[in-house]
């Protein structure tokens, strides 16, 4: 380490910044954030920072004076030509004036690292400027793993922190926080349910500490299958559960992204082949999170459209267990776009409807097929390979035409992903052809011609080829 990381307190404290260019505006940025007194002197101001900046820093068309350098708490010089800004530079370290001068590390007495910034929850990340790219790497890995509300939690604790102390030991106190951030607390503050969070926050200061503290359930959406797709929430979801619920419709891809000591817990579903029953699944979320577990129920596409989300969300909170939700990219939006298909197309379909192809047991879905057919929009179905041919067969009877396209969207956005299309009337010739086992998609509508049937492999191999 040769340069030494420290947080300074620039709030209303004079910052100079020489320059007036783009380099100088993002400098100013970032003093701004800080709640510093800034002022910005050149005498040629772009007309784009002077609109970006007016009100906001104190903008002076001249050459900075040396009242100015010698009371500023920070020197920054952010000028193109190096001759100037090594001028500038030695000018202001000779006021006694800690300096930054912009590409030029050798000129500088401190750098302005890449910067997460949550609130009180502030992480600064520095290479010294040997490689940019890999520090913005790194801060676009831990962005995906600090929620926007890690302020919100920094306030929060910090309003308990003297009850905290005078109730419990120094190791009791250690052991609270641990438990309160991992835990349904701060799951609710992360959430932005800040009165109940404050309710149980009360709760737990004024009983005895317990390992048997009730823990929580995220249900959350996993989208398609490809991880790329999956929110940001998501993923910090899944990388610090310790028990992970999921079915067969969540990709090994994405089951890797969880902690290795996670527990994993099967509750697969296949048609016709239910390996747990949904009323047993609810019970098993109930049952971890009392035993003080942080539980994600990992469900495939987005956990509300098609998914019994709602049955094991009321179900979990009927036993006084917190629960939250994640939404996730559903079957139907990312599958359209992996094979370029568009819901929704301005020449070809004005709406788009989502139904359901699986019935009670074998029964057909209790669907209205004479409102559907006369839509003439999009029609996405899901689950409906096993009835594929009842379903062309009952729109086509209440006036669906038969030569409209039809396509079948299997394992969308995965790597082995397949695509056929062609006309709804032989929709199921369709689905036996290209072997279509499932989960796949079907959707029916004009915009199904557009569908690209080739394979992501076909995709990348031609990218390449581009490239």
């Amino acid at each position: 380490m040769n340069k030494f990381p420290a947080y300074i307190d620039l709030v209303d404290r004079p910052i100079l910044i020489i320059g007036g260019g783009e380099a100088a505006l993002r400098k100013a940025r970032l003093m701004i954030a800080a709640q510093a007194a800034v002022t910005l002197a050149w005498p040629d101001i772009d007309q784009a920072v002077r609109a970006e900046l007016d009100g906001r820093a104190a903008l002076e068309t001249r050459l900075p004076n040396d009242h100015e350098i010698a009371a500023a708490r920070l020197v920054i010089v952010a000028l193109e030509d190096d001759a100037e800004a090594t001028h500038w530079a030695q000018k202001a370290k000779a006021a006694g004036a800690l300096v930054n001068v912009v590409d030029q590390p050798a000129l500088c007495d401190f750098i302005t690292p890449s910067i997460i910034d949550r609130g009180r929850v502030v992480v600064a990340i520095s290479t010294d400027g040997a490689a940019p790219v890999l520090g913005r790497n790194l801060r676009r890995d831990i962005e995906a793993l600090a929620p926007s509300g890690l302020g919100a939690l920094a306030d929060f604790s910090d309003e308990y922190r003297d009850a905290v102390k005078a109730r419990f030991s120094p190791d009791e106190r250690r052991a609270f926080w641990e438990a309160f951030f991992a835990g349904p607390i701060a799951a609710r503050v992360l959430s932005g349910d800040m009165g109940g969070a404050h309710e149980a926050m009360i709760e737990a200061v004024n009983r005895p500490l317990s390992n048997e503290d009730a823990g929580v359930v995220h249900i959350v959406g996993a989208g398609p299958g490809d991880p790329e797709l999956l929110t940001i929430r998501a993923l910090r979801l899944i990388q610090t559960a310790d028990v992970l619920v999921y079915d067969r419709l969540v990709s090994d891809d994405i089951l890797n992204l969880a902690r290795r000591d996670a527990d994993r817990v099967y509750v697969g579903k296949e048609k016709g082949n239910h390996s747990v029953p949904q009323q047993e699944i609810e019970a098993r979320l109930i049952a971890l999170a009392q035993a003080g577990k942080m539980v994600v129920r990992l469900k495939g596409g987005d956990p509300f459209v098609f998914g019994r989300g709602g049955e094991e969300l009321d179900a979990v909170r009927a036993a006084g267990v917190p629960a939250f939700v994640t939404p996730g990219v559903t079957a139907a939006t990312g599958c359209a776009a992996a094979a370029g298909l568009p819901l929704t197309h301005r020449d070809y379909a004005q709406s788009v409807t989502f139904v359901t192809g699986h019935g009670a047991g074998d029964d057909d879905p209790d669907l209205d097929w004479a409102a559907l057919a006369a839509l003439k929009n999009t029609l996405v179905v899901y689950m409906g390979v096993g009835k594929a041919a009842r379903i062309a067969e009952q729109l086509i009877a209440h006036g669906r035409g038969a030569s409209t396209p039809a396509a079948v969207i299997e394992k969308g956005t995965r790597a082995d992903q397949k695509i056929v299309k062609g006309a709804l009337t032989e929709l199921p010739a369709l689905i036996e052809r290209g072997a279509i086992k499932g989960p796949a998609l079907l959707v029916i509508g004009e915009v199904a011609a557009l569908a690209d049937a080739r394979t992501l492999k076909d995709l990348v191999n031609q990218e390449r080829l581009v490239a």
